[in-house]
This record gives C-alpha cells, structure tokens and sequence, in this order.
C-alpha cells in the first residue's frame, strides 16, 4: 500500500508483526530513544537480507508495539505521523534508518500506543520506506508479493525483539499493511466477527457507503460517513422487536438478552478500536429501530 506525499516522493506501508502467548507479560511498550535506533538498524537488515532493494530507501519505524486496530484507523495516522516526522529528519534521503522512540515523556502524542489495548497476542509495530515515486512503487510491488511468504524475522532478530520489549515472541514477520488488512479480516471471520470488517475496510477508504449488520440475533448496527450507530433496546424492546431467539422460557430469554448486550458491547469495543465514533441510539418499544438509526 503507497501514501503519496508529493509528486515524486511516495511511501510504502508495512508493519512488523510480534506474536506472543495469550496472557504472558509485558515489560515495554515503547522503547527509549537511545535504544530505538539500534533495535531499527537490527530490523532494517534483516528486511534487506528478505529484499535488498528496500536498501535503497528510506526505512522509518515506530519503535512501540501497538495493536493492529491502532494501524488500521481512518487515513492510516501512525504512518502518516511517522512520513510527517520523516520529512523533517536532517541528512540526504535515501538509505536511512530512521526510529522514533520515547522520550521522558513517553512517545510523542501522534505515535503514543494505547495502554487500554496493550493486552492482545499480537502486537505490531508500523514502519514505512520513503523514497523517490518510481523506486517506492518497484520495491512496493516486490513487497506485496514476496513478505507475505517469506516475511518470517531472522532468530537473532526476533531473540532480540523480545528481550528488547520484555516480551515471549512466538513469532515475529514482516507484513505490508495489505497483509495486515487480510490477516485481521481472517481473524474476525474466525471470531464470529466477519460482518464488522467491511465498515472497518470502508472507513479505512474513505467509502460512502452505507453498510446495515441487519442478521437477528445479532445486535443491530449501522455504518455510514464513518460513524457506527448501535440500536439501544431494552429487554421488553429486544424481546419484541424480533432479536430474541425463538422457544425460550424466562430464564433462557434473561440469558440470552445478557448475551446480546456482551455482543453490543463487543461490537461497540472492536469498532472503536480502530477510530471509529460509535453511538448508541435508545429504540423503545414500538419504534421502527432500523428507522432510528437511519435518522
């Protein structure tokens, strides 16, 4: 995937994926400035050992661990954070590592990773190249058709990854956020969650369309403009409105309404992980909740 930053300079996005065991800890999210660089400079060869054309071009980290929702928001902004920074780095282009680490204060602000989703297995870290057009849209090509095959990080370099960020490293590999977009909607299919990735993909875009997850028992959820809005019901409004599931006696019908305010909440969560705004829409009894939300 390219970011145009002017006519003849363009980037490429990509990512570095760290996968852990689910619940082992964590010491770091970010590493301090003065161990950025040298973490970058490891990274930077390995990728060349994978595809020595990216030699060529700018390489620009972000050296944080950052859930892959925190990549996948509107207009990409961690790596349009990180192209800004870069343009401003001193020296001659091309051939660069350049990493952006934490200060005193912790990251800058546009680059800071959420703590309040910092529990997830994977983990990726966003770094793009930036260089001349024709050179960045050669090497992005070679990119998109070798990483995802042959991504997989040196064992020095993963080895030094974790001890880096204090972390269990199941694996570790280069994707570009191509990869990255298809594995996250893989992964949502295999959690249920399949029908959220076209608003995700259609905000990430800038798409004016409108998407309706209208599928009983499932909550009620519409996407347009890049804002969700999830019908509100209550019990009485659940139960009439057609969402609860047929044949249940009382106590089933009061278990199966606390599951589907768990799935709202979960929608509600996935959705605004990845920048979305998200509201919720009051639908009483007796009024057309698909019509509210259109509203």
């Amino acid at each position: 995937m390219r970011h145009e930053t002017s006519d003849d300079v363009l980037c490429t996005l990509a990512a570095v994926a760290v996968e852990r065991p689910p619940g082992t800890p964590l010491a770091r999210l970010a590493l301090p400035q003065a161990e950025a660089g040298d973490w970058a400079t490891a990274v930077a060869a390995d990728l060349a050992r994978l595809v020595p054309e990216a030699a060529a071009l700018d390489l620009v980290f972000a050296s944080a661990l950052y859930d892959p929702a925190e990549l996948l928001r509107p207009h990409f902004p961690l790596h349009a954070a990180l192209e800004r920074y870069a343009a401003r780095a001193p020296g001659p282009d091309g051939g660069r590592v350049i990493a952006f680490g934490a200060g005193p204060g912790g990251m800058v602000p546009d680059l800071a990773p959420d703590p309040g989703l910092a529990d997830g297995p994977l983990k990726v870290l966003p770094f793009l190249l930036r260089g001349p057009a024709t050179e960045v849209r050669r090497i992005g090509e070679i990119l998109e058709s070798r990483l995802l095959d042959t991504g997989m990080a040196d064992a020095g370099t993963a080895l030094a990854t974790q001890a880096a960020f204090g972390l269990r490293c199941e694996h570790m590999r280069y994707l570009t956020l191509h990869d990255l977009m298809a594995m996250t909607a893989m992964q949502y299919e295999h959690a249920g969650l399949g029908a959220l990735w076209p608003m995700v993909e259609s905000a990430l875009f800038g798409d004016g369309d409108e998407i309706l997850l209208d599928a009983p028992p499932e909550p009620l959820v519409r996407y347009a403009g890049g804002a969700v809005r999830i019908a509100l019901l209550d019990a009485d409004a659940w139960a009439l409105g057609g969402f609860a599931p047929p044949g249940l006696d009382a106590q089933g019908m009061e278990r199966a309404f606390a599951r589907f305010e768990a799935r709202q909440r979960q929608i509600a969560a996935v959705l605004a992980g990845h920048g979305l705004e998200v509201t919720f829409d009051h639908c009483p009894v007796g009024k057309d909740a698909r019509a509210i939300l259109r509203a």
